[in-house]
């Protein structure tokens, strides 16, 4: 990782994803959190606001070191601890089946390989836990898909590795998950951007 990617990039994600028009969006993914919860792509702490008093601990992953720096402030004000456990969310250090809920709030777009990653989501929850998501993907409308396959190539140079035209719901039913709610919409701006998925699935 370069000077860009590790000093510049997690800056301009935590400006940007601060957004107020994302704050309702994050409290509704993490309103059913509660025990034991992973938070893949914790980035600078934007969610922490949002965890329910019983949540009893979140094992955070990401790989910006400086994320970290980023949400200081955020995590002294937190009632939830908050435990950082890895960097890669291909390759979750815990054991199976031991945590109720994993949380990935636009977080799926930059992963190198996204399936290991909802491999790993699944083979980490317990029967009946829950994968609580908001992501931004792949349009079902033609003309937008086409110009996020157009756009995703420079998008991964200045933002991190992010991909506009993942199929979402089609990564998380692949790696096992029944989807339990699953709205889609476009946030305001482009719609190459802005084609979200939010919604929760289940582990049978």
């Amino acid at each position: 990782m370069g000077l860009y990617s590790e000093q510049v990039v997690p800056r301009i994600i935590d400006v940007v994803m601060a957004s107020k028009e994302f704050e309702p969006i994050r409290a509704r993914v993490c309103r059913q959190l509660t025990g034991e919860v992973i938070e893949i792509g914790f980035g600078s702490g934007l969610n922490v606001a949002h965890y329910p008093r019983v949540v009893h601990r979140v094992q955070a992953v990401d790989p910006a070191a400086l994320g970290r720096k980023l949400a200081s402030k955020r995590l002294a004000s937190s009632p939830v601890p908050v435990e950082f456990i890895g960097l890669d969310g291909e390759q979750l250090p815990v054991e199976s089946g031991s945590v109720d809920h994993v949380l990935a709030t636009w977080t799926l777009c930059t992963i190198p390989h996204p399936e290991r990653a909802l491999a790993e989501t699944h083979r980490v929850l317990r029967a009946g836990g829950r994968f609580h998501f908001v992501e931004h993907g792949r349009s079902p409308e033609a003309q937008v898909a086409r110009w996020q396959n157009r756009l995703t190539p420079i998008q991964r140079r200045v933002a991190g590795g992010c991909h506009l035209n993942r199929p979402i719901r089609e990564l998380i039913e692949a790696a096992g998950f029944q989807l339990s709610a699953l709205d889609n919409y476009y946030v305001s701006g482009p719609k190459s951007f802005g084609y979200t998925y939010e919604g929760t699935a289940t582990k049978a």
